[in-house]
């Protein structure tokens, strides 16, 4: 009888520890999850220097038709 209640409790003990790990394992992926996600946030858009450039575009464009194709009258 001795030797039953050791087995039993032995079995039980066994399989705690294994649902104990099993649990860690699980909280320890989610961690590693919702760390993986966070993700550092974008640079600003410099509209400044959106315009700039753009402008430059038009002026360079404005340029090359009155180069290439002359003044019509």
């Amino acid at each position: 009888m001795n030797t039953d209640k050791r087995k039993i409790t032995a079995a039980v003990a066994g399989v705690m520890a294994y649902i104990r790990t099993e649990e860690e394992a699980i909280c320890a992926a989610n961690m590693a999850a919702v760390q993986a996600v966070v993700e550092p946030a974008a640079p600003p858009v410099k509209l400044w220097g959106i315009s700039g450039r753009q402008s430059q575009m038009q002026l360079r464009n404005l340029m090359q038709m009155k180069a290439f194709h002359g003044i019509r009258k």
